[in-house]
C-alpha cells in the first residue's frame, strides 16, 4: 500500500471516529435529530434500543445498490469500509468512553460543528458513511455546481421534522436545524479551502520581467494578459498568480521591488484547478474524466 493511499485511510479513520463522536456524544445523548440514515438509526435508537451503527448499516443496502452504478465500484467500497467503521465506532467504542451530559443548546452546537469537521474529511478522501450520503453525492456527481453542504442541509430537513413529529418535540426540531445547519457549514467551509488560494492581478509596464522574478523567488507560475490604460489607452501587462496566502506576500514583495510603479490586485479565490493544485473528486477516481 503506497503512503498516499495509507494517508487516505488514516483520515478516513479519524473522520469516521470524529463524525461518530459528534452523532453520538453530542446528539444522540442530547436527544438533538442528526440528518440522514444516522438520524433514522437516532429515532430507532430511542424507541427500541436498536444500534445505531447496525441500522445504519442495514438501512443502507437499499441505497447502496440504487447508487452503485453512477458512484462507481471504488468508492463504493471505500463507503462500505466508512460505513463499518462509523457502526464500530458508535456501537462499541463511544459508549464505553464519557459523553456530554451539559446544556441541549451547547451539544447541538458542538455536535454540528464536530460532525461537519468528521463528514468533511471523509467527503474529502472521496468516501462518505453511505445512506443519504449516496444520494447527495450521486447529485453532486449529475450537478458539480451545487455546493455539497447545502445538499447535506437540504436532504436533513425530512429525518429532522420526522424526529420532532415521533417525539413530539418542537425544541428538537429547532435543536436539530442549528446542528445541521452547522454541519452542513464546517462541511462547505473545509472543502471549498481545500483548493482555496490567493490571486494576485498585477498591472505593470514589464510582464515578463514580472513572472520571471516570481518564477525565481516564489516559485509559482503566472499568465501574461493584454491590458491597456482606460485614460491613455497605454498599453499594460496584467500578470496573473494563484497562489497560497504566504506566498501572495513573497509576490507583492517582489513585484514592490521589481516595478514600485505597479498596481496589485488581491483577491480570494475559492477554487482552483490546475497544475500545483490537487483537484478534489467526489464520487468518481481521480484520473475518470467527467
Amino acid at each position: 500500500m503506497t503512503e498516499n493511499r495509507l494517508k487516505n485511510l488514516a483520515l478516513e479513520v479519524l473522520g469516521c471516529f470524529v463524525s461518530a463522536l459528534g452523532t453520538y456524544s453530542f446528539a444522540v445523548v442530547a436527544q438533538v435529530p442528526v440528518t440522514g440514515i444516522a438520524g433514522i438509526g437516532a429515532i430507532l435508537y430511542h424507541l427500541f434500543g436498536l444500534p445505531i451503527g447496525l441500522s445504519n448499516i442495514l438501512l443502507n443496502v437499499p441505497i447502496v445498490l440504487c447508487c452503485y452504478k453512477l458512484l462507481g465500484r471504488d468508492f463504493f467500497l471505500r463507503s462500505v469500509r466508512c460505513m463499518v467503521l462509523f457502526a464500530f465506532f458508535t456501537d462499541f467504542v463511544l459508549p464505553a468512553l464519557p459523553v456530554y451530559g451539559g446544556d441541549r443548546l451547547l451539544a447541538a452546537v458542538c455536535g454540528g460543528v464536530v460532525m461537519g469537521m468528521g463528514d468533511a474529511l471523509i467527503y474529502m478522501q472521496n468516501s462518505s458513511t453511505g445512506g443519504v450520503d449516496f444520494i447527495t453525492m450521486a447529485i453532486k456527481v449529475k450537478h458539480p455546481h451545487l455546493p455539497f453542504g447545502n445538499l447535506t442541509f437540504g436532504a436533513a430537513l425530512a429525518v429532522i421534522l420526522a424526529n420532532g413529529l415521533v417525539f413530539r418535540d418542537v425544541d428538537a426540531i429547532i435543536y436539530g436545524l442549528l446542528l445541521n445547519f452547522l454541519a452542513s457549514f464546517i462541511i462547505n467551509r473545509m472543502m471549498l479551502g481545500f483548493n482555496s488560494c490567493m490571486l494576485a492581478l498585477i498591472v505593470t509596464e514589464n510582464g515578463p520581467a514580472a513572472c520571471a522574478a516570481i518564477d525565481r523567488e516564489v516559485d509559482r507560475g503566472s499568465t501574461i494578459l493584454q491590458g491597456y490604460g482606460g485614460y491613455k489607452q497605454d498599453r499594460r501587462d496584467v500578470v496573473l498568480c494563484a497562489c497560497s496566502s504566504k506566498q501572495l506576500y513573497q509576490v507583492e514583495k517582489v513585484i514592490r521591488r521589481l516595478d514600485p510603479g505597479s498596481f496589485i490586485i488581491m483577491l480570494q479565490a475559492n477554487e482552483v484547478q490546475g497544475e500545483g493544485f490537487r483537484r478534489l473528486v467526489l464520487g468518481k477516481k481521480e484520473n475518470e474524466t467527467q
